[in-house]
């Protein structure tokens, strides 16, 4: 089972769902960055279940400890291991789905792969592991902070609602003053009436997490196997529930003739962009510009509504999802979204540190 992500700033991630904890290992963040616990803390709790009447009731405190690479607040070159307590795991709510396969969710192809499988919440399936991300993720961003690198992610469609408005013509800021994280208020309220309304329907639906970072410098990224925004998607579509990643214009590009879609160099002592349809990377390389990328999320397989399925023999049978589940993820993934984002520029930081001979 593949666990780690990364070549130099690396995360291994460890734990499950209905575990004593989760938790991941970070090896090669540089010795002596200063590591703000606060701020660790903050976006775990930007992420944690049981955060608004749009999301899980599942109370999880988000209490973690760091048990290796770092002393006297900052890192030591060690690798860093934080590991965060899960206290509100109820594994009763699985009981009914013992030896039965949910619909979309990864019980069969875990029990064919492995032989075997922890029911409990999807054990290791889980996004509950991605609280461990959001952790490393939070480091990450305190090393991207040093150079000016900021990375802002948002809700910009909830089911059929969908914000129409460019990024640019938006405070991100204000994402985080709603339930939802959309930056826009009165689109917020109509994807917060949705959601509640699916949720009584004991359903549940998709949507798009829109991720921008800004102040990035040029030439960041591999050409060849290792592009930028290959590594991002990978690490994007490595987020659960996630179906599907574009970068700048994405698939509306294809409509596009190649005189519309070029992005025109602006000359001047600083070489700007007039138009940003690569989305910040051109040649698997940054540019300079802001990269631009969004993230959709299919909607969450667990309903409250009985479905067809079939038991592990193979026959047919009825489930019905019990316990506390998410009727729309996007809001709690924008911070997932945010941490694996920082964790692969980072990673790419460090790696464009030795590209070139300094004399």
């Amino acid at each position: 089972m593949s666990n780690t992500l990364g070549t130099i700033f690396k995360i291994t991630s460890f734990g499950e769902s209905h575990g004593p904890s989760v938790g991941v290992v970070i090896d090669g963040c540089p010795a002596g960055l200063p590591i703000d616990l606060l701020h660790i803390k903050t976006e775990l709790l930007r992420r944690r279940p049981g955060q608004s009447k749009i999301t899980t009731a599942r109370k999880e405190t988000e209490e973690f400890e760091i048990i290796s690479g770092l002393f006297e607040g900052k890192a030591t070159g060690a690798p860093i291991t934080i590991i965060i307590a899960n206290s509100d795991a109820r594994s009763k709510d699985y009981d009914h789905n013992t030896n039965v396969y949910r619909p979309s969710h990864a019980d069969y192809t875990y029990q064919e792969k492995y032989g075997h499988r922890d029911h409990r919440g999807g054990g290791r399936s889980s996004a509950r592991i991605t609280a461990g991300w959001v952790a490393a993720g939070a480091i990450a961003k305190q090393f991207l902070a040093h150079s000016k690198i900021k990375i802002q992610a948002y809700v910009s469609q909830a089911g059929s609602v969908k914000l129409e408005t460019p990024y640019t013509q938006l405070n991100l800021n204000q994402a985080e003053n709603n339930i939802v994280r959309c930056p826009d208020v009165n689109v917020a309220n109509k994807m917060i009436a949705l959601i509640e309304a699916t949720k009584k329907e004991g359903d549940t639906i998709g949507g798009v997490v829109s991720g921008v970072v800004s102040n990035m410098p040029v030439g960041i990224g591999e050409p060849i196997f290792d592009k930028l925004h290959a590594a991002l998607g990978q690490a994007m579509l490595s987020i659960n529930a996630v179906k599907g990643v574009e970068f700048g214009s994405g698939f509306e590009g294809v409509g596009m003739k190649g005189s519309e879609h070029n992005d025109i160099f602006t000359a001047g002592d600083k070489i700007t962009t007039q138009t940003n349809h690569s989305g910040g990377i051109q040649g698997g390389i940054s540019n300079g510009e802001d990269i631009v990328f969004r993230v959709a999320f299919k909607p969450v397989a667990t309903i409250m509504q009985p479905q067809e399925t079939v038991d592990e023999l193979g026959n047919s049978t009825i489930i019905k999802g019990k316990g506390r589940h998410d009727p729309c993820v996007v809001p709690r993934a924008v911070p997932i979204v945010e941490s694996m984002a920082a964790i692969v520029l980072a990673d790419f930081v460090l790696r464009a540190r030795s590209t070139t001979f300094e004399g």
